[in-house]
This record gives structure tokens, sequence and C-alpha cells, in this order.
């Protein structure tokens, strides 16, 4: 029996960046909000006990419970899909907060390029460099760089990012609301570099703040202590800006908002007399496996990707995306990213083991179109950047070739690189293709008896070829700093679920102008649905070269506008 619990203006399904964007800034207007988070409570108070790596880093504490929820793989449509039975290339957030939790903090802003990417490659270089007849399904996203701007410096000074302008980005309303982290040697070496080959080196945007600071919503982020303890952990000190300390307190400091944590969403419920409706959404509470309706007037999908695209799937809302035909939205332009860098050994130690999730210094002379592709065979690129994000032992053991992988040269050559490596690498874009897309498995199920998401991806020529490119110019800027040796990636040939990479899922709920293409509008409004709303990084019609957070959160302002005005507008209708 499904017990039906009282309306409220708006529920999101999540609670982490985005759920707590939507739910702070409708809580702001008046509107009754629900959030309901599968996961648990959790907040500062949770990591102030220990540095535990072996909970958080390995035992991956903070991470989606791969028993009973996971997603199948497969590179290609002719192979058999397989479930990803532990973490490996992504990082799936649980609990409140979500990834928000365990993030680097490292807050970069889409370039314009990316916005309007089929515009404004196929102006300055023609249709055929969009590589159509090969695959590659290139669209704009139906918003620009100047109007989502003011969404991106929202976010930003809720977040309190400490950096400074970058040169080659797009422009800004207003300077960073705190002054970047401290340059170490590692990065001052990489920013004379940098200069030295005619580069636009800046520090990094951080969530890792540089100083306490208060947002405009009166809640308060501490300094950052530089103790390396970010990447997969929750901070100690609430000095690395996530959701916990920022938007769901502001939402909570209403009195109009509600957290029910345990409430996994299993369906989004339709309106059987009016087909442009949604009514609300049925959970299941995973402590006692009662079900429970939660009727609202606007339902916003705030989960991850995955999850977003897996619950209108299975609502049976938008039509799924086929590769053979081409037709359908719901699926298709998933997109991850590739990685080229390259590794420097030195004669000199540097206390690497200390740091931050986002601290580092970084270039955009080869991300978007700041570079000429006329007789490059890809498009786009990625951001360079050294970090010091605290490089822990064992599971950093960078070794020369020919080392072997066990044994006493094996211990002698990780002891004596430890603090003697330093790594410069850009994170490429990827760009869609038709046969990258997600689907729902025929054969798996989650714990609930829902079936699993299947992920169909594989690397293209695109991202090799771009891959290639910049391990060249990231080996030469570590050659510049005065490495006595200098490593190179391999270019990979097929994408493997494993070993990590990031947790830079993109795609599957694309956002657009025309509902042909995409699943909801710039908005993030459903184009079936009018009082449904899907957010997050799913709404990228391809993935860039930089981390998404930043621009999930500008999007999610965006649609939090969206989310008001219609429920207001509901509000007079009635």
């Amino acid at each position: 029996m499904v017990t039906e619990l009282d309306k409220v203006d708006v529920v999101t399904v999540g609670v982490g960046w985005t759920g707590g964007i939507i739910a702070a800034e409708a809580a702001k207007a008046g509107l009754k909000v629900m959030g309901l988070e599968r996961g648990s409570e959790r907040g500062t108070d949770d990591y102030q006990n220990v540095h535990d790596e072996y909970k958080y880093a390995i035992r991956y504490e903070l991470m989606q419970d791969m028993s009973k929820e996971t997603i199948t793989f497969r590179n290609t449509r002719d192979q058999k899909a397989l479930p990803m039975r532990e973490m490996g290339s992504f990082l799936l957030g649980d609990n409140l907060g979500g990834a928000g939790t365990h993030w680097n903090g490292q807050t970069w802003r889409f370039l314009p390029y990316d916005f309007e990417i089929r515009s404004m490659t196929e102006e300055r270089y023609g249709a055929e460099k969009l590589k159509d007849d090969d695959g590659y399904r290139i669209q704009d996203w139906g918003i620009t760089y100047d109007e989502l701007e003011p969404y991106f410096d929202k976010f930003e000074k809720t977040a309190g990012i400490s950096g400074e302008p970058n040169p080659l980005g797009g422009d800004r309303s207003d300077d960073y609301p705190t002054p970047p982290m401290i340059k170490t040697r590692s990065l001052k070496m990489f920013e004379d570099a940098a200069n030295s080959l005619g580069y636009s080196p800046i520090m990094m945007p951080s969530a890792n703040l540089s100083e306490a600071f208060e947002n405009p919503d009166g809640q308060t982020i501490q300094a950052c202590q530089y103790c390396a303890f970010c990447e997969r952990f929750g901070c100690e000190y609430g000095a690395k800006s996530s959701p916990e300390v920022t938007v769901i307190p502001a939402a909570r400091d209403t009195g109009n908002f509600e957290v029910r944590p345990h409430s996994n969403v299993v369906e989004v419920m339709k309106d059987e007399d009016d087909d442009s409706r949604v009514t609300g959404v049925r959970f299941i509470d995973t402590r006692s496996g009662e079900e429970f309706f939660q009727p609202a007037d606007v339902v916003v999908l705030t989960s991850y990707l995955f999850n977003n695209y897996k619950l209108l799937r299975v609502s049976e809302i938008g039509e799924q995306y086929d590769p053979e035909t081409e037709e359908g939205t719901l699926g298709r332009n998933y997109c991850y990213q590739i990685f080229g860098g390259a590794v420097g050994f030195f004669d000199e130690q540097f206390n690497t083991f200390m740091g931050a999730g986002a601290l580092g210094m970084a270039f955009d002379d080869f991300n978007g179109d700041n570079y000429d592709h006329s007789d490059l065979d890809f498009l786009h690129g990625g951001n360079m950047a050294i970090t010091q994000t605290g490089a822990r032992p064992i599971a950093t053991n960078t070794t020369r070739e020919g080392t072997p992988s066990w044994g006493a040269q094996f211990k002698k050559e990780s002891i004596e690189n430890y603090t003697r490596t330093l790594r410069v690498q850009a994170q490429c874009a990827t760009l869609p293709h038709r046969d990258n897309y997600l689907d729902l498995d025929e054969e798996y199920t989650d714990a609930y008896d829902v079936p699993l998401v299947q992920l169909t991806y594989n690397f293209t020529d695109q991202d090799r070829n771009v891959q290639e490119y910049t391990i060249d110019r990231a080996a030469e800027v570590v050659e510049e700093m005065g490495a006595g040796e200098v490593k190179k990636d391999a270019v990979v040939e097929d994408y493997d679920i494993v070993p990590y990479q990031s947790t830079h899922n993109t795609g599957g709920t694309v956002m657009g102008d025309d509902p042909e293409t995409s699943v909801v509008n710039n908005y993030l409004q459903h184009w079936d649905r009018d009082n449904l709303f899907v957010v997050g990084a799913g709404n990228f019609a391809h993935n860039g070269g930089y981390n998404p957070t930043a621009t999930v959160g500008a999007l999610a302002y965006r649609c939090a506008e969206g989310v008001i005005e219609y429920a207001e507008d509901n509000r007079r209708l009635e």
C-alpha cells in the first residue's frame, strides 16, 4: 500500500548541489519544498574525528553502494553489458550533499565556445569540420555564455570561490569573491615554464577558500588549512564549499524546506487527466521498505545524471534515443573526458603530500577554440594544469619506465619518486557521437527491482587525437620546468570502466532550443511535462575541458528561476 503525504509546492529528487540550490531559492521565495534524499543526513561534524584514508579513499564511505544500485557497461552495441561491481572510472556520491561532499573543489566556468560550439565551429572552419558524416552529433546548448554569466556569478558568490580572472575565459561581471590560494614551489615552477612558452597561467578557481567568507545567504565558509584531505573526503573544518555548508542550511533557515533522508524515488507520477503535467513522485523508505507518494505542484530531478535519466525512462516520460534511427532524445549525447599529460622526474623534493583539492595553476591556451584548429584533426581541447591535491602514499606510486610492478626495485623507485615527481595534464573535452548513449538494461535490476542504466560508450578518433596533442604540449611544459626525465602518457584505445579517471559524466538529458534534439529547454523544463524540471550535468550537450560543477551550479540557479516563475504562475491560476 502506498501512503500519500501532504502536498508541497516543490519536491526535489536528491539533495546535493542542484537540489540544494533549487531548495534554497524556492524556499526563499516562499515555496514549500521537500527534498527527498535516498542517503542519510551528514555534515561537517561527521568528519572531525580522524583522517581515515582507508575508510574514505579506499572503501569509498561517501559513495554509492554498488551492491544496491550500479550501472552496466559496454563499449559497443554488439557487446554484452555487465554490471560495474565496484567504484572505478567515476565515483558516484551518496547521502546528503551527494558528490558535492567529496569533490576537489575545482570550479571552472565553461567557455563561451562550449555553449555555441556548432555555430562557432561552422562559422570559423566550415560545416565539414563538424564531422557529421563520421557520426559526431555536435549541437549548441540553446543558451549563450552571456545569458548564463549572472548565474555563474551567483554560484561563485554562494560558494565563496577563490580565484583570479582568466584572460582566455568569458567576460565576467565581477571578480571572484575571495583571492586565489597560495602558490607553492611547484606551482611557481609551472607558472614560470608556462610564461616562458608564451602561455597564460592563472591560479585555479577553488572552492577550498583562501580566507573565511560569509556568503550572501549568511552562511560562513572557513579558510582552507591545506591538509590535503579533499578528494574523496568531507571537509572537517567547513572550508571546502559543499551543499551542507552553503545552500542546504540557507534553505533550512527559511522554515520552508524539509529534507527526508532514506527516501529512494523510483517513479515520477504522471497526471492521468492531463498529459502535460506530473503529479509528484513515488518513493521507498530504504529502512522500512514502505512506499510513499509525495504530491507536488513542481517536480525537480536533481540527482546524478544516471539517476535523472533512469527516472525519466522508467516513468515513460520522453522518447528513448535509438542509435540506429537516431530518433528520440532521452539518453543521447553521453560524454566523458580524456586526459593528456606527462610526469617529470626531478632531483629535488617537493611537499606533494600537502595541499588542497583545488590548489593548482592552469592555462587555457589549448582549451576550447582558443587556438587554431584549421590543420588539426580534432576540435576543442582541454585546460592544462598542475595541481597539488595531496599525493597519498601507496596509492601514488610513480615509477620510471621498465620498473617492475612489485618487488624490491618497485619499492625503491616508489619511495625515491614519491616526492620527486610532478605531473602536468590537460583534461580534455569529449564530443557526442551517435554510438555513445544511455539506455536501460534488459537483464539487471537494482535492489528495488528497477532496471539498471546501461552505458554504451567508447573513446573516438576525436578523443585520441586531442589526447595525443595535449600529451605533447604537457611534456613540453614539464621539460621547461626542469625535469631530468619526462614520462609521457600512452594514448588510449578503448575506454574502460576502471581505473578512476574523473566523475565528470555528462549528457543523457540534454538541454536545447528544439525538442527534436533535446530533453529540456534552457530553463531545464521538460518539453513534454510543464511542471517537471531536470537539472545537472546530464543537460550538457557535450563535455568541456573543465570540471563541470560551476556550470552545473549556474544551470541550477537558472532552473530555480524557472521553477519559481512556474509555481507562482500556477498559484495565480488557482
